[in-house]
């Protein structure tokens, strides 16, 4: 009886460390494929998509309205927060992952099909803004669904290294993104090869769900179904319970995305040509670096454990407060040595506050409000950084040809992510399906003198 109990026991463990790696790989690939789609979308909006969709005569002109159309992408993405953060607390972390993966990688493979203004006038341009639309949507539930499949499913005491498995799929599917556009194009030349990067997302999207449908229900969802604290309205919840905390993530993520953009989308479009740099070359640097903090994400999370998840995100935004000036000022020198220097030490730099910031803002919510928390938080950033680290810096440098003022830029939103985790509770030793929000007790009246 003994030896059958020890053996259902280890079987158990088995199926558990099975369903962790399976949920995990699972999570990594999900946030690859979300990366993949947005950054394929912004580089061939900032090299082939003015000038096919949305010809004139200057090309300032036409670069802007094809980044315009990239940012109404960003604006949409808290709606699919409100919608998927409902989904996610209602249903479950599987099922809402699962309607986010089809829908953005539907959206995705269609903008292959969108007829050029050559062939279809306005239509086509027409066409490229509502499937953005769609992606965004999309897109705005993704990254809190793939961050609770693999945090969900871990120890308290190993919550940064599995929240960095979600992270790396922002290096990830940036290279793939445009290693992928880079090649077809010059293969096939622009008018033709930028499609084909746009079919391989139902690709990566069928090997995610492959792994994501051999993956139960997270534990603490079920345990919350068991118990029946299932919210009826999540959101409006975790707004009027935790809106500190849903603004405190959307803040401290400013810095953080404001950098990578500046980073790689910005400094391989308008960015590489205002500043005088040879935008192969650029792009062979950046695709390196970004090879590079896939395992540097990964260490930064395993250390992260140790060093504690907040610290290491306080420790992270200070370092990009310091960076920003030095990176900006050898960028600007044009010095080939300088420029390399800069463009391989960003993402490394960058990924010390980026590789914790999963499991942080997963441990930040109560259970029954965690995917709504999660995805507002980390959507309403869209509209402080993702599409002003675009726009803004475009507009600066066009401007006043100086990337100093870049530095002040991110200088500034590296600060404001450092103060804003410096307000988060530190939850890492919290069981993430105990109550985060309960009242506290009230005290007990003392007995009367008599």
């Amino acid at each position: 009886m003994v030896a059958s109990e020890a053996h259902t026991g280890t079987s158990a463990e088995r199926s558990a460390r099975s369903q962790l790696v399976r949920a995990v790989a699972a999570s990594a690939l999900a946030s690859t494929a979300g990366w993949f789609d947005f950054f394929l979308f912004g580089y061939a909006a900032a090299t082939v998509l003015g000038r096919l969709f949305f010809p004139t005569s200057n090309a300032f002109l036409s670069a802007l309205l094809a980044i315009t159309t990239y940012a109404v992408g960003f604006a949409v993405r808290p709606v699919g927060a409100f919608l998927f953060g409902h989904l996610g607390d209602r249903i479950g972390r599987k099922a809402t992952l699962t309607a986010t993966l089809l829908l953005a990688g539907l959206a995705t493979a269609l903008v292959a099909a969108a007829p050029t203004y050559a062939e279809a006038g306005v239509v086509g341009g027409i066409l490229l803004v509502l499937l953005r639309l769609v992606q965004g949507l999309a897109v705005g539930g993704q990254w809190a669904g793939s961050v609770l499949l693999g945090v969900e499913w871990g120890h308290r005491g190993r919550r940064g290294f599995l929240g960095s498995w979600t992270q790396i799929g922002l290096p990830a599917g940036m290279a793939l993104a445009f290693g992928s556009m880079q090649l077809f194009t010059s293969l096939l030349g622009a008018d033709a090869g930028w499609r084909i990067p746009f079919l391989f997302s139902v690709v990566l999207i069928a090997v995610a769900m492959y792994l994501r449908l051999g993956v139960r229900e997270t534990p603490v969802f079920t345990q919350l179904l068991a118990e029946r604290r299932i919210e009826s309205s999540p959101v409006s919840e975790v707004l009027v319970r935790q809106w500190r905390e849903v603004l405190l993530v959307a803040l401290l993520r400013v810095g953080q995305q404001t950098a990578f953009l500046l980073f790689t989308v910005f400094l391989l479009g308008e960015g590489a040509g205002l500043l005088k740099l040879q935008e192969s070359g650029v792009l062979v640097l950046v695709l390196l670096t970004a090879a590079l903090s896939v395992l540097t994400l990964l260490g930064l999370g395993f250390l992260s454990d140790i060093v504690g998840r907040k610290r290491m995100v306080m420790i992270g935004a200070a370092l990009m407060v310091l960076w920003s000036y030095p990176y900006w000022a050898m960028i600007g020198s044009g010095a080939p040595l300088l420029v390399l220097v800069a463009i391989v030490l960003s993402l490394p730099i960058h990924d010390v506050q980026y590789a914790p910031q999963a499991g942080l803002v997963a441990e930040s919510f109560t259970g029954r409000l965690r995917y709504s928390g999660a995805a507002l938080g980390s959507q309403l950033t869209t509209l402080l950084a993702d599409g002003p680290a675009l726009l803004i810096p475009f507009a600066l440098l066009h401007r006043f040809g100086d990337p100093r003022f870049l530095a002040v830029y991110l200088g500034v939103a590296a600060l404001v992510s450092l103060l804003s985790v410096a307000g988060l509770k530190d939850r890492s030793r919290q069981d993430m399906s105990a109550e985060y929000d309960e009242p506290s007790p009230a005290p007990t009246p003392a007995p009367a003198r008599s």
